[in-house]
């Protein structure tokens, strides 16, 4: 968890440390916006804690410049064949996920790697190449929204979440975008004295809230869904506009013209969930957001969101995030 920023970082703490080397490789049609996201928090860590700690190196299957998903050419440091000692590697993904050009080499380079127990991980659809590799199997992992079915149907043995990011031993992943600044932000701050460094490295970036592990992407439900039940996508969008006063289920069925228990059954077996514990997650996620992004009173946000009592809200919230809103709030003041 990451701390406020000390504006008198321990000398001794910072010398102990020798400087780490994040190994980024990246792949044709790689997103530049979560490798610069990555990079430049390392590069804001170090400005933070006034002396080198992180030194990020680029590499790629060969010395050839590899062209980004926006057009833009980047010549890298190393190739796989001469690549320096590494700390940690993360694989910067294609955008959109090349299913059929992925090397051998390149497998066979990474799973080196990973019997030299090297930390590796993903940046956006970076854990599709790590998957493919069986470098995932009993890991927690996940990668952009948009790729999540993608990856669920060609590994379906590996645990994926739909996170921000996932630290999970020596293997990190995160959505892309932004999200590497929140994954390494979090990596910053479990070094030595990192926790100061990281919320100091925070400040530069112009990031008012670092963004936990136990935070989801807004996938969008057409993306869970399909377009094949529109039943159950009509049922959830009346849901998330009637949050302040939540609807009864007889309500919800009939304004949609199924049954109690239709309704039930297409929740069950697309959501996994009752509606009622969706609908309650729904609420229970915007009272979330009010907490962290306003200075609502709790008591006003138990209300905004369908809640009768603050008592009843405290425990439903404690229950699903494990924090009350109270700590909730006094945690994210903190960072």
């Amino acid at each position: 968890m990451v701390h406020p920023a000390s504006t008198n970082l321990s000398p001794s703490i910072v010398k102990s440390c020798s400087v780490k080397t994040f190994g980024f490789l990246i792949l044709p049609n790689f997103t530049t916006i979560g490798l610069a996201s990555a990079v430049e928090t390392l590069r804001m860590a170090n400005l933070a804690a006034r002396t080198p700690l992180f030194r990020s190196v680029l590499i790629a299957a060969d010395d050839a410049p590899v062209v980004a998903s926006n057009g833009m050419r980047v010549l890298p440091d190393y190739s796989i064949a001469n690549a320096p000692e590494l700390d940690t590697l993360l694989v910067v993904g294609a955008n959109p996920i090349d299913r059929g050009r992925s090397s051998r080499p390149l497998i066979d380079w990474l799973r080196k790697l990973a019997r030299q127990h090297l930390p590796l991980g993903g940046i956006c659809t970076g854990s599709y190449l790590l998957a493919k590799a069986e470098l995932l199997k009993g890991y927690r992992c996940t990668i952009h929204w948009e790729d999540l079915p993608t990856l669920q149907a060609h590994f379906p043995g590996i645990v994926i979440s739909s996170q921000l990011f996932e630290l999970d031993r020596d293997r990190y992943t995160c959505s892309g975008g932004v999200a590497a600044m929140d994954m390494m932000l979090q990596l910053v701050a479990r070094e030595p004295g990192g926790q100061g460094i990281a919320a100091k490295a925070a400040e530069l970036l112009l990031c008012d809230r670092v963004r936990g592990e136990r935070e989801r992407q807004r996938v969008p439900l057409r993306t869970l869904l399909g377009s094949a039940q529109p039943k159950l996508s009509q049922v959830v969008a009346i849901m998330e506009a009637n949050l302040e006063e939540p609807l009864g289920l007889e309500e919800l069925a009939s304004l949609n013209e199924v049954t109690v228990r239709q309704l039930e059954r297409l929740f069950h077996k697309y959501l996994q969930r009752t509606p009622s514990q969706y609908y309650l997650e729904l609420r229970l996620s915007r009272a979330r957001e009010l907490l962290l992004r306003s200075d609502v009173q709790v008591r006003e946000v138990a209300l905004a969101c369908g809640f009768s009592s603050p008592a009843h809200f405290s425990k439903s919230y404690s229950r699903f995030f494990g924090l009350s809103p109270l700590g909730e709030r006094r945690q994210a003041s903190l960072h």
